[in-house]
């Protein structure tokens, strides 16, 4: 018998706002919904602490994240690659 692996863990892009500490970014990852009663697009934004142990990251370089095991009490996601 086999595994059968799912990956449901959330995935995300964003761009890098703030380097904190070692191995400590945040990323700010924008979301457009549309209003249930007007119907228009609305923008939302969230912070997220994200572990990074890639050192050629830069402030407002695009990057994906990975949602995975907590890190610390607010650090729960993990850098996953740079995009272009």
């Amino acid at each position: 018998m086999t595994k059968k692996e799912t990956n449901n863990k959330k995935r995300m892009q964003g761009v890098v706002t703030k380097i904190g500490s070692a191995n400590t970014i945040t990323v700010k990852v924008e979301t457009k919904t549309t209003h249930p009663l007007y119907k228009k697009i609305v923008k939302t934004h969230k912070k997220y602490l994200v572990h990074n142990t890639d050192t050629s990251i830069a402030v407002n370089d695009k990057v994906i994240i990975e949602e995975g095991k907590p890190v610390s009490k607010n650090k729960s996601f993990y850098f996953v690659k740079k995009t272009a």
